[in-house]
């Protein structure tokens, strides 16, 4: 089946009624004609007829050879009416069997036999009763199998709608709410169907889904067939084949709408064949579901830009809100040291312009802290960071990053442990040191002078674990959840009064999530936090 993708079409019935111009099939000539279809046997239907009443026949001498009485007999042929009206179809052959049984048993079972002559007065009695039971007999079982035929298409009609939802529900954009919808009308209607797009009030190009690949495609992109559908565009009913508007057309065009919202046309390939009025039905509700879900897709795609909006919104005035706050305090710190050592540089002893000097370097360095992290998450969120993957020892990247942490960890012990020999992770070691350069700085900063800060490493099942531990007061547990989210901070202040942007940790989180591995928060005993990253192993290949 040859199936072109849409870029996006949409329904054509409202959403809470079918489409008024679905009338257009009642006319009095389809009505005429389906009268004469019913009225006129088939051939087959007539030869069936045919073999039940010799079998009827031929079972009633029997009975009759037998001994049975004419009621029996009689039953035989009402039996023969039931089966007729099962086996053909219409009511003509029921009545047509009705009036032969009688003549028939009147023929060849009564006397005198091979006459339509009867000596008992009563039966014509009994052949009026006998013809009456076999007509409403052979009315009621064809009523029967029209009942059970409607139920039939009641039921398919149900599951087809169902399974439309089902796959609907399951869409991701447009493109595949139109395949679908496209893939169901040719399994029901067993027609090639052509879909026109809606865009800024106009159609666009045609896609076409063919039932057989040897299909012609440029008879379905003719003017006729393409002035069909832009009229069915600006007056939302349908038209082509089988209707009264563009009746030259080789398609029925639907417009596909919920209520007065239009999303495009689709059209049928009619071939002489009109759909019938249960195909109708099923066609328009499946347009409607079609339509509906383009709707609601539309809307949680809204829905969904809107809350990212909303979320870039809030990040830029969270993030203006700190800066503004927080950067104000080592900037004032490293403009007043400045200024008080070019005014006063002389009046100033050794030991004060040194406390001077070193409160601007650690102010500046906070801030080229700030900054880096800042940039690498925005970077690692855009898609815009290079990894420079390559196999590394994990206790030479955690030694190198150890030289690079804030000079206050000098009041802290800082100790590392490698559980294994040899540790080898495939990573970007300038990230990882990152990662590790800023779990152990706020460690330094959230904990007491004196504090123990212990590094370990170990392989476990496949994976490197990375554990930085401390002994301080560790995180509330109503912050755990929290602390990898962009801008938090929680309620802990730094020993100098600064505030941390919240940036290192989610950086961290980044990192580690582009490497394949994850981070995680965990109390430690018995008091203290843990924080742990993972990082896939790498096995050396000895080459002799």
């Amino acid at each position: 089946m040859d199936k072109k993708k849409m870029t996006g079409i949409g329904e054509d019935c409202e959403h809470t009624r079918m489409l008024p111009d679905t009338l257009a099939y009642g006319t009095y000539h389809k009505k005429k004609k389906e009268l004469a279809k019913h009225l006129i046997p088939y051939p087959k239907d007539l030869l069936i007829t045919g073999l039940i009443l010799t079998a009827a026949t031929i079972t009633g001498s029997l009975f009759l050879k037998l001994g049975f009485t004419e009621s029996n007999i009689i039953t035989v042929y009402i039996l023969g009416v039931l089966l007729t009206s099962l086996f053909t179809r219409g009511y003509v052959c029921s009545v047509i069997d009705s009036i032969l049984s009688v003549s028939l048993f009147n023929f060849f079972l009564t006397e005198p036999r091979l006459t339509f002559h009867a000596y008992g007065s009563g039966y014509p009695v009994t052949f009026a009763i006998m013809l009456a039971a076999s007509v409403i007999t052979g009315t009621l079982a064809s009523k029967l199998k029209a009942h059970a035929k409607l139920s039939a298409q009641a039921a398919f009609r149900t599951k087809v709608l169902f399974d439309t939802n089902q796959l609907l529900q399951q869409a991701q954009d447009d493109n595949d709410i139109i395949n679908i919808t496209a893939s169901q009308l040719l399994k029901l209607l067993d027609r090639d169907i052509i879909a026109y797009p809606e865009t800024d009030g106009n159609l666009s190009k045609g896609y076409l889904f063919t039932v057989s690949p040897e299909t012609a495609h440029d008879i379905f992109f003719s003017a006729k067939e393409t002035a069909a559908a832009e009229w069915v565009l600006k007056n939302q009913k349908q038209a082509g084949a089988s209707t009264d508007i563009f009746n030259q057309a080789r398609c029925l065009y639907c417009a596909v709408r919920l209520n007065t919202k239009i999303y495009g046309v689709m059209g049928i390939h009619i071939n002489g064949k009109p759909l019938d009025s249960f195909e109708n039905s099923v066609l328009h509700s499946i347009l409607g579901e079609c339509a509906l879900a383009i709707e609601n897709s539309r809307n949680a795609k809204e829905k969904e830009l809107a809350a990212v909006l909303a979320r870039n919104e809030q990040l830029r005035a969270n993030l203006l809100r700190a800066i503004s706050h927080d950067l104000r305090t080592p900037l004032t710190s490293i403009s007043g040291n400045a200024a008080n050592l070019l005014s006063n540089y002389d009046k100033l002893d050794d030991e004060t312009r040194m406390q001077m000097f070193t409160d601007i370097f650690d102010d500046s360095q906070w801030l080229i802290s700030l900054v880096e992290n800042l940039l690498s998450v925005t970077r690692i969120e855009e898609g815009r960071m290079n990894f420079n993957m390559s196999v590394q020892l994990i206790d030479e990247v955690i030694e190198e990053a150890l030289r690079h942490i804030n000079r206050k960890s000098a009041e802290h012990s800082i100790s590392a442990e490698y559980r294994d020999e040899l540790l080898l992770a495939r990573m970007d070691a300038r990230l990882i040191m990152q990662v590790i350069i800023n779990i152990v700085d706020n460690a330094v900063k959230y904990t007491p002078a004196g504090s123990e800060i212990k590094i370990t490493a170990t392989k476990e099942d496949g994976t490197i674990v990375v554990s930085i531990a401390d002994n301080g007061a560790g995180i509330p547990d109503s912050s755990k959840q929290r602390v990898f989210e962009m801008f938090f901070t929680g309620d802990n202040k730094i020993a100098d009064s600064r505030r941390s942007l919240g940036l290192g940790l989610p950086l961290c989180k980044s990192i580690i999530h582009a490497h394949g591995g994850e981070i995680t928060l965990t109390d430690n005993s018995p008091h203290g936090c843990v924080f742990s990253f993972t990082l896939p192993s790498n096995e050396v290949n000895i080459n002799e």
